[in-house]
């Protein structure tokens, strides 16, 4: 079972899709898990093929539960130990299926098929209408009211799930505040020549192919993080672990008052704008639809939030562990602005930048922020 985020303890596993001797490549989905932050796809991260299922679907299980093995080509086959493998998935002896209980004899008027399917079902056969010749009790009957259940469940279901999802992230940010020493810095940056490109890009193109001036700020992050790497990383066994590849958490508000969710933009440093934009617009609908893959919640190495759409023009984030850096965006606002000895109206956004003490100190995180300035003012180069 993967780790899904630092709140995380557990997942229900709900579907498999390969079974044993199915071929995977990386990236290939092979399970589905239900989370408090929804539906999530899980991923595999090697090539090779499908050797055992371990476990059934339906289970609840702890992070860290083996649930497959898989075997690279060419290798031999390696059977989990017993210890390893849940029970259910043994099959050192022939498998025997249940015996069905027969249904307890009634005053119900009911098929035996309609009784098999009420008690596969967990329907209660007393509150059925039956639409058989004498109002007997017929399947199809037991199904309209197994149907007719859920469809009552599921407004309560509904409700429930923004309240799980705040309880995660609760759960995260206070381990977040009682674990990370964070550090806050902000600083306004004039936005003039990002704005002005930006809106010369956009010249001609239909609204859909349209750049946002979030796919600037996300770039401008990552360039950025490459003057002061150590903001890009983890903070795991009491030292910092610098990534490579920069895959941006982007914060994105769930409805219904559900909270906010971050998934990874995955390898912002080698994406072009254009190709950014895609991304978001694929990626916020399936968030909002509870559609994750599980590498989007696991991934990323530095989050960003950006409220400047509520009206907000300073927000100071607390850092997802174990990331050691999340970069805010407020509202861009005209602003009085002074340069070269003159005074002007410019559009401003203020940056801010939280980060981990144990990672980096306040000079580096000024740097960072200079550093981002500097890309924001050049956007032609992002």
């Amino acid at each position: 079972m993967p780790n899904l985020g630092a709140d995380m303890e557990a997942a229900i596993l709900m579907r498999w899709r390969v079974q044993p001797g199915d071929q995977v490549k990386r990236g290939d989905i092979i399970a589905e898990v239900e989370t408090d932050k929804g539906l999530i796809e899980v991923e595999v991260f090697e090539d090779g093929v499908v050797d055992q299922i371990l476990v059934e679907p339906g289970k609840k299980l702890p992070v860290g539960t083996l649930l497959a093995t898989i075997r690279g080509e060419g290798q031999p086959v390696v059977r989990a130990p017993p210890e390893t493998a849940a029970p259910s998935s043994a099959k050192a002896v022939p498998e025997v299926k249940p015996r069905v209980r027969a249904a307890p004899i009634s005053h119900v008027r009911a098929s035996p098929l309609a009784r098999r399917t009420a008690a596969e079902l967990g329907i209660d056969l007393k509150q059925v209408k039956g639409t058989g010749a004498g109002g007997v009790i017929e399947q199809e009957d037991v199904r309209h009211a197994a149907a007719g259940l859920k469809e009552e469940k599921a407004p309560a279901e509904a409700k429930r799930a923004p309240e799980k999802l705040r309880r995660a992230i609760a759960a995260a940010m206070s381990r977040s505040n009682r674990e990370i020493p964070h550090y806050y810095l902000e600083s306004p940056i004039d936005l003039t020549r990002s704005l002005g490109w930006l809106s010369e890009r956009n010249a001609g193109r239909s609204v859909q192919e349209r750049l946002l001036p979030a796919v600037l700020l996300i770039k401008a992050v990552a360039r950025a993080l490459r003057a002061v790497p150590e903001l890009n990383g983890f903070w795991i066994d009491d030292h910092l672990q610098e990534q490579e590849a920069i895959h941006i958490g982007f914060a994105i508000s769930m409805r219904q008052g559900g909270g906010l969710i971050a998934p990874a933009i995955h390898d912002v440093h080698l994406r072009n704008l254009d190709q950014l934009m895609v991304a978001m617009h694929e990626l916020i609908p399936r968030a909002r639809a509870g559609r994750l893959r599980s590498s989007e919640l696991s991934d990323a190495t530095i989050t960003v939030t950006n409220l400047g759409e509520l009206g907000v023009k300073t927000v100071f984030g607390v850092i997802y562990p174990p990331q050691v850096a999340l970069v805010g965006f407020g509202k861009i606002r005209d602003e009085p602005w002074a340069e070269a000895g003159s005074v002007g109206v410019r559009p401003v956004v203020t940056a801010t930048l939280s980060a981990d003490h144990r990672a980096t100190d306040g000079r580096r995180g000024a740097q960072f922020l200079e550093a981002l300035n500097n890309h924001l003012q050049t956007p032609e180069a992002l």
